[in-house]
């Protein structure tokens, strides 16, 4: 865009305040956590700035975060600043105004706070990539057996049993297995970790994550209990040392395959350990943590509408094609397009952080701001991906939005850390796992609607996703 067309945008100075030092920010992560909530604490600035673009502070704030100040971007023409490395840095940005200690990965900056211009970014992610592509066969295979022989079962049992299920527990244990099974071509239950691998891996996320979570017991007034326990000081690493140690010590025992290729790479082994037990615990069990409770939470409340729409092409389509293949799946536009609507509503990774690397000029629907080489941006993506100025009904759950025409929104939807319509290199950082992510969320639906017509489902809200009761499964009146 020429500077003529910028100065028609009205360039203008961001508003908000960061208030006094410490007083602003320990101000806002009080209205962040508490007083407002997450939402409305970025809605009411949105509405008192009459911008989507504006200053604030981020928690954790005081004592955690060096710098709690931030450029918030709502909107989803600003959003996509974050993922342009020319402009932004993204180093040590992962969770944002604060860094987990290194104590928690072996001592390492595993790859996911690395920035691209980081020698070792490239090695690492190489090296993810040559993961994914030697299981590629295993894929489909390894997560419809999962399926179908343990969350299926375990959701009938405790339907039959209890009269309803909870899915998230569930799921978090067949997603372990699945991950433990790909990585490491065994079952966890062989191995020190046995069935605790859910566990070891929950306990260590939320000993990182702390800083950023409520467990929302107060809705009106802070509780400073809580504040001071999770806000205020970073939980020491030792307490998860022995969890954290069983997890690495299995992954090093039995993903001897990548382990060799990562040394043939030129990587030392233990780090390139500590990286792979990130990428197995934070970026794929944590991210299916809260992927398939979303996922099943919005199909689930669609009704049985949509549910009929997805059984009927899905059984048609595997019929015709004579099973699950990739071939098969891509001949599948409402399971696609559900994935991404999914995707689109709850991503499952909300937030992303970038320092600005030079001077620049950021782009709203409304305005252009100026942002100073060093000024950190924060993207809220919930509101980015429910802009009314793209999304026609954003908040609304829409299945068939992104099928035929609606394909042409899909550059819009930004959960991987980039456009769904481009692709991960090892220059950015797109997540690596960005089409593993979409095949196994509709490999889930695939899955669930041949061996299910319809089922209901009771939701609530985690301090990481929703929680999704299951309350009833309707078996296929027909065999697929």
């Amino acid at each position: 865009m020429s500077t003529t067309a910028k100065e028609l945008l009205q360039i203008r100075e961001i508003p908000g305040s960061y208030g006094l030092p410490f007083v602003g920010a320990l101000r806002d992560r009080i209205a962040y956590f508490y007083t407002q909530g997450q939402d409305e604490f970025f809605r009411s600035r949105m509405q008192k700035y009459h911008s989507t673009v504006f200053r604030a502070n981020m928690p954790p704030g005081p004592f955690l975060a060096s710098n709690p100040n931030v450029i918030v971007l709502l909107d989803n023409k600003s959003f996509p600043v974050l993922f342009d490395i020319s402009k932004v840095e993204k180093k040590n940005v992962l969770d944002g105004t604060f860094m987990p200690s290194t104590s928690y990965t072996g001592g390492y900056r595993v790859c996911a706070f690395l920035d691209p211009s980081e020698p070792k970014h490239a090695l690492l992610k190489r090296l993810f990539f040559y993961f994914l592509a030697s299981r590629h066969k295993r894929f489909i295979p390894e997560f419809r057996s999962t399926l179908s022989d343990e969350l299926f079962p375990l959701l009938e049992d405790q339907i039959s049993r209890n009269g309803k299920a909870n899915f998230n527990t569930l799921s978090d244990s067949m997603s372990f297995n699945f991950v433990f099974r790909l990585f490491c071509d065994k079952n966890p239950s062989v191995t020190k970790i046995g069935s605790d691998g859910p566990i070891l891996f929950g306990k260590w996320l939320f000993f990182q994550l702390a800083p950023l979570i409520t467990f929302g017991l107060t809705k009106k007034f802070p509780n400073f209990i809580e504040d001071l326990l999770l806000h205020t000081f970073s939980l020491p690493s030792f307490l998860v040392k022995s969890d954290y140690k069983k997890l690495y010590n299995s992954f090093y025992e039995s993903a001897t395959q990548l382990l060799d290729e990562a040394e043939a790479m030129g990587l030392k082994r233990d780090e390139a350990c500590h990286n792979l037990v990130f990428l197995a615990g934070f970026n794929a069990f944590g991210g299916m943590k809260a992927l398939f409770p979303a996922l099943m939470k919005w199909v689930g409340l669609a009704g049985e509408k949509l549910h009929q729409q997805l059984a009927d092409e899905i059984r048609t389509v595997v019929r015709s094609e004579g099973g699950v293949t990739f071939s098969a799946i891509e001949k599948m536009p409402l399971t696609k397009s559900v994935v991404y609507e999914a995707l689109r509503i709850e991503p499952p990774v909300p937030f992303q952080y970038g320092k600005a690397k030079q001077d620049l000029v950021i782009e709203s629907h409304d305005g252009a701001f100026k942002v100073k080489k060093g000024e950190m941006l924060f993207g809220y993506q919930p509101f980015s991906t429910k802009d009314r100025k793209v999304f026609e009904d954003p908040e609304e759950f829409v299945g068939s939005r992104f099928v035929g025409e609606g394909e042409k929104v899909l550059k819009y939807v930004y959960w991987s850390n980039g456009r769904e319509t481009e692709s991960p290199t090892e220059e950015n950082k797109q997540c690596p796992g960005k089409d593993l992510v979409v095949l196994v969320s509709r490999l889930m639906l695939i899955e669930f609607f041949l061996r299910y017509d319809t089922f209901t489902v009771d939701v609530g809200k985690l301090m990481l996703g929703s929680p999704v009761t299951v309350k009833s499964l309707t078996s296929a009146k027909r065999s697929s």
